[in-house]
């Protein structure tokens, strides 16, 4: 520490702060860099799964065919597999510089969005299940057996399954728009991720495990098994989804987006106090003493890191004060999501002035007054 400010306990933290804050700031870019260098290489791992997925259905159906005999079912199955994977690998190479056919399910955050990865699995479950039928469709000779596969197309066969599909991509574009409305009237705080993981499908910006999110990917997973296993059994009209379950689904993606709703919340200052120390007297605020800012939602989830911790400013008055980074083992004893604690600058001209946090996220707090003297 330099022998200027190691007799300042303000001065020494602050320069401390700096110092972590130069060093995060340097550690963030390397790891944003990593992140567009691994966003930029998943478009073969997306690829390669695909065709995984195409190579574990063709040892399925071997398997299964032994004593059964191969059926135009399988190869209608197999066909249309291999025209799925084709065009998943021919969007993968248009958008290998953004994940590959993972981009449409990246959202504006860099997190993989569960309502899209849940309508894009529909999705791609129906498309498959008519393209099982129309190529039974064009193997069949007889006119009888063309007139059963087109009557497997019929609304009253698949009517669960078409109220899913139209139910979870009205969720995946719901969800977008009330999540963009809601950071723009600053009712929400998002903070861009350095790359996209699996564990986004599950968890919520700060990383914890959320029961919406959860709940839906569960549900909707086990009823798209049910489905592909009703188009396994019965590969001659769409996979005709029970009404219970149909509406399980429902009541899952209701309480997905009644998450979505419920979410988040705008930063609050509810209180303003002079920092006191042990053995200090009681004293009203002046410049140079710390103050407590206390309230709620000051460190918006995902921002726990400490580059995203550095861009924190409280406004005093006309003064723009960067919030000093106070390590403790583990993480940070100041700032903290309830509690900031910064310095009243000797800038600040005596009298009521009113103090506004300014998070990570660029979203304002309410402006609360005190009273600053000589």
């Amino acid at each position: 520490m330099p022998a200027a400010v190691a007799h300042s306990f303000s001065a020494s933290r602050q320069w401390v702060s700096e110092e972590l804050a130069q060093a995060a700031a340097l550690v963030a870019e390397r790891g944003r860099a990593e992140g567009q260098a691994w966003l930029a290489g998943l478009w073969r791992r997306t690829a390669g799964a695909v065709w995984a997925c195409v190579v574990l259905l063709l040892l399925g159906q071997a398997l299964t065919a032994v004593g059964a005999g191969w059926t135009s079912a399988r190869t209608a199955g197999l066909a249309a597999a291999l025209v799925v994977a084709g065009a998943l690998t021919a969007a993968s190479w248009f958008h290998r510089a953004k994940g590959g056919a993972l981009a449409p399910l990246i959202g504006e955050d860099n997190r993989l969005s569960t309502s899209r990865t849940v309508a894009a699995g529909w999705v791609l479950f129906v498309a498959y299940s008519v393209l099982v039928l129309a190529g039974r469709l064009a193997a069949a000779s007889r006119h009888r057996e063309r007139d059963a596969l087109i009557s497997g197309l019929e609304l009253a066969r698949g009517a669960g399954v078409v109220t899913v599909l139209a139910v979870v991509c009205g969720i995946a574009v719901l969800v977008r728009r009330v999540v963009g409305l809601r950071v723009l009237g600053q009712r929400l705080q998002k903070v861009r991720a350095d790359r996209p993981r699996a564990a986004d499908l599950l968890t919520d910006d700060a990383g914890r495990g959320t029961f919406a999110d959860i709940q839906y990917v569960v549900i909707s997973g086990v009823a798209l098994l049910f489905a592909a296993v009703r188009l396994a059994r019965r590969p001659d009209q769409l996979p005709d989804l029970p009404w219970g379950l149909a509406v399980v689904v429902l009541v899952s993606a209701a309480t997905y987006l009644a998450g979505k709703y419920a979410e988040g919340g705008r930063p609050v200052i509810l209180s303003v106090v002079r920092a006191r120390e042990a053995g200090d007297l009681d004293a009203p605020i002046r410049t140079g003493d710390d103050i407590e800012i206390r309230g709620a939602g000051f460190v918006p989830p995902g921002a726990q890191g400490a580059d995203r911790l550095a861009r924190m400013v409280v406004r005093v008055g006309a003064v723009h004060v960067h919030v000093p980074l106070v390590p403790v083992p583990g993480g940070f004893w100041n700032p903290t999501d309830t509690l900031l604690t910064v310095p009243v600058p000797v800038e600040v001209e005596p009298g009521r002035v009113e103090v506004q946090v300014v998070t990570a996220a660029g979203v304002e707090t309410n402006r609360y007054a005190v009273e600053v003297t000589e």
